[in-house]
């Protein structure tokens, strides 16, 4: 019986080490993925950049898209004589010309 207790003891005595050694290498490894993230989550790729950068200037060519459309409006308006309208269109053409500079220019063949 006590041969039976022993043989069992070495065996878990020799299951655990491959336990412990495999939790003393997470732990040691652990700074460095958590290093290795930080870096990722903060440092921004060529190609992310690049994603980011035609994003906002499809938002700001859609901005301007929705200002030209009122300031046509505002414009016929103003052209009948209604003075509202005409300041409108002014205060439109200056958000418009705020934003021309940050929307980049199709080549003409």
């Amino acid at each position: 019986m006590r041969a039976f207790h022993l043989v069992g003891l070495t065996l878990a005595a020799l299951a655990l080490q491959g336990c412990l050694a495999r939790a003393a290498l997470d732990v040691v490894t652990l700074p460095v993925r958590a290093l290795s993230k930080g870096v990722d989550v903060a440092t921004t790729s060529q190609s992310e950049a690049d994603e980011n950068r035609g994003r906002e200037i499809r938002k700001r060519e859609e901005r301007l898209g929705e200002l030209t459309r009122d300031f046509d409006k505002q414009a016929e308006r103003c052209a009948d004589g209604n003075r509202a309208a005409c300041e409108k269109a002014q205060a439109i053409r200056a958000e418009m010309n705020a934003l021309l500079p940050g929307v980049p220019v199709e080549p003409e063949d």
